[in-house]
């Protein structure tokens, strides 16, 4: 295995190419406004913009990457000591054809333009401020030279646009107390100035960014003539309130259920600025409630879902307190250091009470206040801590009007400290992090969670060659202190499964109060200048690594090797826009030198001249040695599987367009088979409004659905069995956007799942060569189904005596979620929210779908909750 992984990094190093084309280095020179600035109404009719020329030279990124234009483009910057003016000319010999269709903020559409800069000129960093024709605007900060781009990030300015018979106008105002810079008298920055020539899906740039560049800030032009002005911190409170209606259904007998609730609540959000560089964000009594709901699902894994963060303290700057472990998307990149999600979770505990007594259980845990400080100094340091604390959250038990309260979620503080440092411009970095949970157990009810966990890693980035090529190394630790009770579940749980009776280099220790773990990814390859990219990566997880106190992590005891290359075509030929073809290859071990996963996959993505596209997979999976499958059980031996995943989209600029997928996986010795199809229909009638419908149905067959572990005579027996299991689920949005600043949008999914099991079987040999010897399935005198019980009797040697009994797992899932959201900008940074939630949810067991359970989601009782939010900024 070393050495096969050993071979991989040589032979990268010895593949390593240059083909770096040298480009001039763009100019331009703004000039100061000492008086009359420019008044933002996009007609650029004020005599300060004659203090400087205009700039015109742009070329195309794409299609033609490096050709002239369709349609020229020029601009102009101007400055004074509390802003900086931009004017973009995006001339059009048809102006009756630009696309300005009107969407919320940072989701634009139709014609472009925008301004990057790079204030830190550190060749990283750019803080970007786009506006569409229609008049959105879009902002956000790209860090990494591009590898990472925040949409998260809100800061106050100013644009106005226009449309004549040149074409159109965008005039913009940005304060420089949005801008990050550095004290000098003279300034240099980074820039760059772009658009969008939307009916010709043309992005032209002032300076030129090759498509096979490695980088994007780096390859900016230069902004000069910016003198004497100064940093500026920026000071902004955001006091708001918030009042909301309940209504839900009414349960006789229960006091806590009266099918109505009602709520009024304070708080507010600040931002303070340190210095220029470092922004202070402070939150006291925060509130989530306009967030949209997570989206349905069945999970029959032993793993927990990964759900992404919609809440915006915690999503705004996030790039520099990301600490995954592998790149890309999926479950394995989403392994992280930090998952704000752990903060103001759902309460760990839920109460044990008596069938004649009722539970009013917090829904979520209280967060009394968050901090975060995030920036980067003009020495080049990046800086993210983040403190919050949550309450101590109580149940409120009910018994015959006697109350009494328990604890379900201790009093916990989260800690995190991230920092980098960027040396030989922009070239190498070097950083570490740190978290820390600290809980206050004060029941004995709590003593299965960890008492302190702390988690920390050191990180290392190197590129070369003009970045053409990179090397990147983590190392992570971490380190959980509890009860013994805490220190067992965690040895126990579904990350490692310490108690597997294979697993001859693992042991369960029950007196143990302390767990430690380490892991550690290591990165190489080529990621520009020339068709080919490539990368070789190595991860691995000790058994004792975890992170889920703060992070976010699936799995332990694995060593994994991926490589990947992509070749792209660029350059439209023939039919083709573009051509991208990936080819995946991974491995893996355990800490027990075991062999167990192998897979591969090829895929290709297409853009036809019509601007239609094509993609397509192909994935082998050459079988696996699965740690999970039995739930603590020996491992056992899966087959391999073929899955293939095709989509269709057509012209996205047409005002109706299509989209059409799907997924099929053919296991092998007919193990499993999935089948999953999903559609979209983007309606566009006309520029203010746009309605989404994404339906999509699954279904899948598995022979080695994990069921139960029942023990006999202190011998465990692991059920299985097969599964049919149906899902369908149809998403809708629909977004009216009367002006920039004012929308309503709509998101509904009605959700319909159902799995019917069948052919129990139980684990005889779980490795076995033959796939049939691994199990054996119960004939009928070995099981017999109790209908008034609703379980399963087993009897393993047909002596007439129940062995034990199992649960009938069949399910049938019904949800309804939605949301309608009115939203008013009605001053930069103050919003008024009126917000209508409802959730509809129904659970029964015969495990036969139906397309008619669509219909029975009308019957079901909803749970509706009415809001609004209005908050207020005050500026300094």
């Amino acid at each position: 295995m070393k050495k096969n992984i050993f071979l991989i990094f040589v032979l990268l190093f010895f593949a390593m190419s240059i083909v770096k084309a040298d480009n001039d280095e763009k100019k331009y020179i703004t000039g100061r406004v000492k008086e009359n600035s420019p008044k933002i109404d996009g007609k650029l009719n004020d005599i300060a913009w004659d203090l400087v020329e205009w700039s015109n030279d742009f070329v195309q990124r794409e299609p033609y990457d490096g050709k002239l234009p369709s349609q020229k483009t020029a601009f102009k910057i101007l400055y004074d000591e509390n802003n900086i003016y931009v004017a973009i000319m995006a001339f059009d010999t048809q102006p009756d054809s630009i696309n300005k269709r009107i969407e919320h903020k940072d989701n634009m559409d139709g014609d472009q333009v925008g301004v990057q800069f790079d204030s830190y000129n550190d060749n990283l960093t750019a803080f970007s401020f786009m506006v569409s024709a229609a008049g959105v605007k879009s902002d956000f900060v790209i860090s990494n030279d591009g590898e990472n781009e925040d949409f998260d990030w809100n800061p106050i300015w100013d644009v106005k646009t226009s449309i004549n018979e040149e074409g159109w106008i965008a005039e913009m105002k940005i304060p420089l107390s949005q801008l990050r810079f550095n004290g000098n008298e003279e300034q240099l920055w980074g820039l760059n100035v772009g658009r969008v020539f939307y009916r010709k899906g043309e992005l032209d740039l002032w300076a030129p960014i090759p498509q096979d560049s490695p980088g994007w800030v780096s390859d900016f032009g230069e902004l000069h003539g910016i003198e004497k002005i100064k940093p500026q911190k920026e000071i902004s409170i955001s006091p708001y309130v918030v009042g909301k209606i309940e209504r839900f259904e009414k349960e006789e007998g229960n006091p806590f259920q009266t099918g109505k609730r009602s709520e009024l609540a304070f708080g507010f959000d600040s931002k303070i600025g340190i210095t220029n560089n470092l922004t202070l964000d402070l939150t006291v009594n925060p509130d989530f409630g306009q967030v949209e709901a997570d989206p349905s699902e069945v999970n029959l894994t032993a793993f927990e879902t990964y759900f992404s963060e919609k809440r915006p303290f915690f999503i705004e700057g996030r790039n520099i307190m990301n600490y995954s472990l592998l790149p890309g998307d999926g479950d394995m990149s989403s392994e992280n250091l930090f998952y704000s999600r752990r903060i103001g979770r759902t309460p760990h505990y839920y109460p044990d009470t008596e069938s004649d007594e009722y539970v009013n259980m917090p829904d979520n845990t209280t967060i009394l206040g968050a901090v975060k400080l995030t920036g980067k100094t003009k020495n080049g340091w990046s800086i993210g801590v983040l403190e919050s604390i949550t309450n101590k959250e109580e149940a409120e038990i009910d018994n015959a009007g006697s109350r009494r309260f328990e604890t379900v979620e201790p009093f916990t503080n989260y800690f995190l400290g991230r920092l980098q440092k960027d040396i030989n411009e922009g070239n190498t970095s070097i950083g570490g992090i740190f978290t820390a949970t600290n809980r206050n157990i004060d029941s004995d009810e709590l003593l299965f969670l960890h008492k302190e966990a702390y988690t920390g890693g050191v990180d290392f980035r190197h590129q070369w060659k003009d970045k053409t090529y990179f090397f990147n190394f983590k190392g992570i630790f971490s380190h959980v202190i509890g009860d013994p009770e805490a220190i067992l579940n965690t040895q126990t749980s579904s990350a490692r499964y310490f108690q597997r009776p294979d697993a001859s280099y693992l042991s369960v220790d029950s007196s143990r109060t302390s767990l430690s773990g380490t892991g550690g990814a290591l990165q190489i390859g080529k990621m520009g200048n020339g068709h080919f990219k490539y990368a070789a990566f190595l991860n691995w997880k000790s058994p004792g690594l975890e992170l889920n106190d703060m992070g976010y992590l699936r799995s332990t005891d694995n060593i994994m090797q991926i490589f990947w290359m992509q070749y792209r075509i660029w350059e439209p030929f023939s039919i083709f826009r573009s051509i991208n073809v990936n080819f995946n290859q991974w491995s893996g071990w355990n800490f027990g030198g075991t062999n167990v996963f192998n897979g591969a996959n090829i895929n290709f993505h297409m853009q036809f001249k019509n601007y239609w596209s094509f993609g397509m997979g192909l994935n082998p999976d050459f079988g696996s040695i699965s740690a999970s499958s039995l739930r603590g059980g020996p491992s056992f031996k899966e087959s391999g599987n073929f899955g293939m995943w095709t989509n269709l989209r057509t012209d996205d600029r047409k005002d109706v367009n299509l989209s059409f997928g799907s997924f099929t996986l053919w296991g092998f010795e007919d193990q499993v088979e999935i089948r999953n199809f999903w559609a979209g229909i983007n309606y566009k009638p006309f520029d203010a409004f746009s309605l989404r419908f994404s339906p999509s149905i699954s279904n899948r067959q598995s022979d080695l659905q994990y069921v139960a572990t029942e023990s006999i005579m202190g011998d465990n027996r692991y059920l299985l069995a097969s599964i049919n299991q149906k899902t369908l689920s149809m998403s809708i949005r629909i977004n009216l956007n009367l002006t920039p600043d004012f929308s309503v949008q709509y998101y509904g999914q009605p959700f319909v799942a159902a799995g019917k099991y069948s052919n129990f079987k139980r684990v005889t040999n779980p490795i076995a060569d033959k796939y049939n010897d691994r199990f054996h399935i119960f004939n009928d005198n070995e099981i017999s189904y109790n209908v008034n019980d609703e379980i399963y009797n087993i009897d393993e040697n047909s002596n007439g005596s129940v062995d034990y009994s199992i649960e009938n797992p069949n399910f049938n899932m019904l949800q309804f979620r939605s949301n309608l959201v009115a939203r008013w900008e009605y001053k930069p940074g103050s919003i008024l929210y009126v917000v209508w939630s409802q959730g509809k949810s129904d659970y029964y067991s015969n495990g036969n779908f139906a397309f008619s359970d669509v219909n029975n989601l009308i019957d079901i009782y909803p749970h509706n909750i009415f809001l609004v939010k209005l908050s207020y900024r005050f500026g300094v």
